[in-house]
């Protein structure tokens, strides 16, 4: 059935062309902050975590954390960007109670990189994103709002008004980098897209562990509509407080129709910033957007420009990790896995850890060699087929009713591998592995010991199955009669009768064989 708000989307699709930019701030996974010495541990009593520097008091001067720029260099080189030989950093300002300073240092006209790219695949099919910049900056500290009748002593706040805030210095002087896109994305799909493959490249690199509720990944959207086929922009709104890629998506859905209906009365999108209501569903005006002007940017006195030398940059590319784009094709070319089963396991970092270790785990060979320098390439790639298969399938569904990620499950690489030596060697079938996966999840055992204390191993012994076959089919002789009268589905039947005998035991590729060769023996 089609809804007001699925006519409302496929009207704006008809008429209008959304343009969406975003904004993402990454923080960096460095010891210390950025210009001082102070702990960055996620989770510590507030404000213990501060000292003068990254508190603002007057007379300190910064000293910037070397590592915060290599981090910063690893991610513009994975984004394919171009490098300023000399940046800037400068001076942000404007007075909010969690900037001590009244002012953040970051860059502004002398960016570290430019010019980058991201390739993704949406709704509209491939597009390629600019990546227009990379900054380095400081975070701010973090506010957090106090619904409440009064302050902590009970009473109002100065204004009056109810409620209060407290100040965590802990978050103040976190080493951040800015990422902001072209106006490339056309759909809030795309910027879903966009983020999600972003976010994998920026694991990937090893620089951020981008938990989203921990806000060391977050974003902003720009979105603006045009009519169809004009190259000029519309008005720029801003989007901020998007915690979630779902909530992006529905908050660039009601935008991109509120900003329609606004043009279609005749009216001017207003410059604004708003925020996401999800209790609503719907966006709500914060502030007028403000211009670049009203930061006052200029140049930080108190940091020289930094130079970044071909050496130092050559080492940074040396050190790169492996990127999503290149495992994925090694996953394909030498390990013979499909694109779908290469991409789902690519996608999803710590899956594609427990993969490559659980193959290594099983087969002892170095994943990362040429298939011809591995001593039995067909044999490497069958274990890789059936490790891809159960990692994505049978223990992708454990993980997903667990609500766990692959970097927190109960079992490890060695116990998936013990489950598919067993299944390799014939001792289970693939119904028993499935179950025996299970209890192994609810126990931390390993499913050979499982197997071993509850005698559970398949029947392949071929003279004990071909005994229970002449049972089964001596006592079901018109299921017999009906076969060899052309009812093939039978079959199916008779050989569910051995698997009941054997309590599921026997060998089922066995059982059917050797079912088949009795019904074909001649009547005696």
């Amino acid at each position: 059935m089609t809804t007001a708000n699925d006519a409302r989307a496929t009207a704006v699709a008809g008429r209008y062309e959304p343009v969406i930019g975003i904004e993402v701030h990454v923080e960096l996974q460095t010891a210390s902050k950025i210009f001082c010495g102070c702990s960055t541990r996620f989770g510590a009593e507030p404000n213990t975590q501060v000292c003068p520097i990254c508190l603002g008091h007057p007379g300190v001067l910064p000293v910037l954390n070397q590592r915060v720029v290599e981090y910063a260099l690893r991610a513009a080189l994975a984004l394919d960007c171009r490098i300023t030989p000399e940046s800037q950093f400068a001076r942000k300002n404007y007075f909010y109670p969690d900037l001590p300073k009244g002012y953040q240092i970051t860059q502004f006209e002398r960016s570290l990189a430019y010019d980058g790219r991201l390739d993704i695949q949406a709704d509209l099919g491939p597009r390629t994103v600019q990546i227009a910049r990379i900054n380095i900056e400081e975070e701010a500290a973090k506010s957090l709002h106090v619904e409440s009748a009064g302050g902590p002593d009970g009473a109002d706040g100065a204004d009056g008004s109810a409620g209060y805030s407290l100040i965590d210095f802990n978050r103040g002087g976190v080493a951040l980098i800015e990422i902001v896109s072209g106006p490339d994305m056309r759909s809030p799909e795309e910027a879903r897209a966009y983020l999600n493959k972003l976010r994998n490249v920026i694991l990937y690199t090893g620089i951020s562990d981008c938990k989203m509720q921990e806000g060391s990944f977050r974003f902003d959207a720009n979105v603006s509509i045009r009519p169809v086929g004009a190259e000029t922009l519309g008005t720029l709104v801003e989007l901020k407080n998007l915690n979630s890629f779902r909530h992006m998506v529905r908050a660039l859905e009601y935008e991109i129709q509120r900003q329609a209906e606004v043009l279609d009365r005749g009216e001017r999108v207003a410059r604004e910033t708003r925020t996401w209501d999800e209790a609503r569903s719907r966006t709500a005006s914060m502030r007028s957007k403000e211009q670049s002007d009203d930061y006052r940017y200029f140049p930080e006195p108190d940091l020289v420009l930094l130079r970044v030398d071909q050496a130092w940059l050559d080492r940074i590319r040396a050190e790169m990790p492996e990127l999503p784009e290149a495992r994925r094709e090694r996953l394909t070319a030498s390990l013979g896995l499909s694109e779908y089963l290469a991409g789902v396991i690519v996608a999803d970092l710590a899956m594609a850890g427990f993969f490559e270790q659980t193959l290594r785990d099983l087969t002892a060979e170095t994943i990362p060699a040429p298939a011809a320098a591995v001593a039995d390439p067909a044999a490497l790639q069958q274990a890789a087929q059936a490790v891809a298969n159960w990692v994505t399938g049978d223990l992708a569904r454990l993980a997903n009713g667990a609500g766990v990620g692959f970097d927190e499950l109960p079992v490890g690489p060695g116990h998936l591998a013990d489950l598919l030596r067993l299944v390799a060697a014939g001792t289970i079938s693939g119904k028993m592995a499935k179950d025996l996966l299970e209890e192994s999840w609810r126990t931390g055992q390993l499913p050979s010991a499982i197997a071993t204390a509850k005698g559970l191993s398949q029947v392949s012994d071929e003279a004990q199955l071909t005994a229970i076959v002449a049972e089964v089919l001596a006592g079901n002789p018109e299921a017999v009669a009906g076969y060899r009268a052309g009812k093939d589905k039978v079959l199916g039947f008779l050989v569910g009768q051995v698997m009941k005998a054997t309590r599921g035991r026997a060998n089922p590729a066995l059982a059917n064989e050797l079912v088949v060769s009795a019904l074909r023996e001649p009547e005696s």
